[in-house]
């Protein structure tokens, strides 16, 4: 394990996780990320401080690197240019591999419009010749807790649709187990990272009920009851578009993929919801009695 592996956003929910776990692993790792504080608390003394946005920056930083494990920027209009920028800085300084951590079902034309950015990521990274592997998450299982409300709503227009979310855990295990794999096997492959059921609304709101011991109720909106709903938070167009299709994106059946991509590449079977919850209850701490 002596190629060196560098993971962008490495204090961040994925990529903290995946650089205590290479660490772990013997493997030689470099934490890239913008906070040099953040930085020197990590579990790997090889730290470099560059962002997506400074391509120069990040080609040094990507310096001597066999394998770039990238990590999606966060949300933002011009997300794809900051991407394709990354992704031209490592074949800049030689990186022979890049892991790039996508969404489930991107495509051009996808519902979710954040999942549009992922395939134009994807698209650039084919077009280097390098070698990949894409791992496609689905919804994670802690944003779907956070998606409802102190109230005990979770709203948004997902109807009947149903959604395979899976945990940040299973999915920094499975990016290490394809990073630590530097014999070709997971070249040039997809693959789909989910839980191991695909719930809906209505049942993702019991199982927050029965965790949480209050109700929760899930409230089936419309789309202009859903950009009405969250015209409060006055946030750009583009986020609150991106908020609502990730709803329209379950209803549309888009999310409700059940893959067995973890336990392949692990050799444990992803985390249920239920299971989560039980032993993550910081994910809905807001939902508890005070």
């Amino acid at each position: 394990m002596s190629e060196l592996i560098a993971v962008t956003g490495a204090t961040g929910r994925i990529g903290r996780r995946v650089v205590r776990r290479l660490a772990e692993e013997g493997a030689t790792v470099r934490a890239l990320g913008r906070d040099p504080e953040k930085l020197a608390a990590l579990a790997t003394g090889d730290t470099r401080a560059a962002s997506y946005a400074d391509e120069a920056a990040l080609r040094t930083a990507l310096d001597g690197v066999a394998t770039l494990f990238l990590v999606s920027a966060h949300e933002a209009p011009g997300r794809v240019r900051l991407h394709a920028g990354a992704v031209d800085a490592a074949v800049a300084a030689g990186v022979r591999r890049i892991v790039y951590l996508s969404y489930l079902n991107a495509a051009p034309h996808a519902t979710f419009t954040y999942a549009r950015d992922h395939w134009h990521t994807e698209q650039h990274i084919r077009s280097t010749g390098l070698a990949f592997t894409f791992l496609r998450d689905s919804t994670y299982q802690a944003d779907l807790a956070a998606m409802t409300s102190p109230e005990g709503v979770l709203r948004g227009p997902a109807g009947d649709g149903r959604v395979g979310a899976v945990t940040h855990d299973d999915i920094a295990d499975s990016a290490t187990a394809v990073l630590i794999d530097s014999g070709g096997r997971h070249d040039d492959a997809t693959y789909d990272m989910t839980g191991p059921e695909a719930l809906s609304f209505e049942e993702i709101a019991a199982a927050l009920t029965r965790a949480s011991g209050r109700p929760v109720a899930y409230v089936p909106e419309t789309r202009e009851e859903a950009y009405a709903s969250r015209a409060v938070y006055e946030a750009p167009d583009w986020e609150v578009e991106g908020w609502v299709t990730s709803y329209e994106a379950v209803a549309a059946g888009e999310m409700a993929d059940v893959s067995d991509d973890v336990r392949i590449l692990t050799g444990h079977p992803p985390q249920a919801f239920a299971d989560f919850l039980a032993t993550h209850p910081e994910c809905y701490r807001h939902l508890l009695p005070r």
